[in-house]
């Protein structure tokens, strides 16, 4: 089998492409403006720098590859950033996936292609709500939650008017060793650095009365592969935690968890314009389709992302 994944210099494609390897798959992974280490996907397969808005570049390496499976990663990740950078957050997601199902098209390749969407898509809502099910309305709060509702809806648009064989998941809060910017890194990042000495004991802090369903990277990878195999295609699948942490609990355990003596205190700069106060899906369709569950535990998640930062700031 051959998977051909894009944006695999972000936090998920290492360990998307490291699951596939013990797999047996054959892999051509791209980068662009990478997060992680490449050295790490040159080891397991061709890895290749990839702008997704090249689309001459894109189609060629397509049909070079001749992939069984593709799983889209690929784009600009950040809802701080989508407010600073939109027209590029638009272009990288919702122009890259266009780039991806018209050189299939073109190339008359039909592999099956999970792209990732987010729980952004959603947008605000109310505790009657959650658990959230995928037939809730699409109203987005920053121009990234538009960009995967663009990314989301193509990928069903090309399946009805060509046949080609796009897999929506919408992913919930996803942390795990080696994810930055998230409140589960900055968290233990700040607790490492403190235990080093390299900060003051002194936590900033944004909002911790939000709650947040969270999943392990390693969880959510799984759930690719397995609708990879078995879900079906034009369908949208949430992903997501079973339980919504409230963030103070988050950073108690970690507190825990190294055993540091710190003050907390709200930083105005972590404060968010609009705030999700929960963000909590129903997975009961992925479930259904996949058998997939959660397996990884939140305790176990944050020691190893403690972890991470330990060797990471050595």
């Amino acid at each position: 089998m051959r998977a051909f994944i894009t944006g695999a210099g972000g936090f998920m494609g290492p360990h998307l492409v490291n699951f596939l390897h013990e797999k047996g798959f054959e892999i051509m992974s791209t980068y662009y403006e990478p997060t992680s280490d490449i050295n790490e996907l040159k080891a397991k397969g061709e890895a290749i720098e990839l702008d997704v808005r090249d689309k001459e570049k894109f189609k060629k390496l397509l049909a070079e590859f001749k992939p069984d499976q593709v799983y889209h990663l690929a784009a600009q990740s950040y809802p701080t950033v989508s407010w600073d950078r939109p027209n590029y957050t638009i272009q990288a997601n919702v122009e890259g996936t266009i780039n991806l199902f018209e050189s299939l098209k073109e190339l008359k390749l039909n592999p099956v292609v999970i792209v990732a969407c987010s729980s952004a898509e959603y947008g605000f809502v109310t505790e009657k709500e959650v658990p959230i099910k995928e037939t809730h309305q699409l109203l987005p709060l920053h121009p990234y939650g538009i960009s995967k509702v663009g990314q989301d809806l193509l990928t069903y648009q090309y399946f009805k008017n060509f046949g080609l064989k796009g897999i929506r998941v919408r992913i919930f809060n996803t942390t795990g060793p080696g994810k930055v910017n998230d409140v589960c890194s900055d968290f233990t990042k700040q607790a490492v650095m403190i235990e080093k000495k390299m900060q003051k004991p002194v936590f900033r802090v944004g909002n911790l009365n939000t709650r947040r369903a969270l999943t392990d990277v390693r969880d959510i990878i799984n759930a690719f592969y397995l609708l990879a195999e078995k879900g079906i295609a034009g369908e949208v699948y949430n992903a997501s935690g079973e339980k919504a942490y409230l963030i103070r609990d988050i950073l108690d355990e970690i507190i825990k968890i190294t055993g540091i003596k710190c003050k907390i205190e709200v930083d105005p700069k972590l404060l968010r314009t609009t705030d999700e106060t929960i963000i909590f899906g129903d997975s009961a369709k992925l479930k259904k389709a996949t058998k997939w569950k959660q397996v990884m535990p939140i305790e176990k998640t944050l020691k190893d992302m403690v972890e991470f930062w330990r060797v990471k700031l050595k």
